[in-house]
């Protein structure tokens, strides 16, 4: 098994497409106006219209509803990436920290309310 993609319902697309390719560097694949992919070696997020909802079952999943998952992504110096966002993000849920796991962690989040971490271990870090 492996894990194809992660996905996000939004009641706007093309808000939370800009957003995600502005703070990612990534350019979106958008194979409908309702669809759109965000590829990395790792996997893919993709985004996809609350309108798609009813194709999966009415009430299956709600946009702005999340309070339980964090989207990951590994940088190559989340200090640097903190002043790359510092003017493309409302608001930072902390600045770059040291976590006890032994990364260095930075959560914001999405408009939508899904919260983002843009992490890099430590063990990695010049001293």
């Amino acid at each position: 098994m492996q894990l194809a993609a992660t996905r996000i319902f939004t009641d706007d697309v093309d808000a939370l497409v800009s957003f995600y390719e502005s703070v990612t560097g990534l350019s979106a694949e958008r194979r409908h106006p309702l669809f759109a992919e965000l590829r990395t070696p790792a996997g893919v997020l993709a985004i996809a219209s609350t309108a798609t909802v009813r194709f999966l079952g009415e009430g299956a999943a709600e946009s702005r509803a999340n309070r339980s998952v964090v989207l990951d992504f590994l940088v190559d110096d989340v200090d640097e990436a903190y002043s790359g966002l510092r003017d493309r993000v409302g608001g930072f849920v902390n600045e770059p920290t040291d976590m006890p796991w032994g990364n260095r962690s930075l959560l914001f989040r999405d408009p939508d309310g899904n919260l983002i971490n843009m992490f890099t271990p430590m063990s990695g870090r010049a001293s």
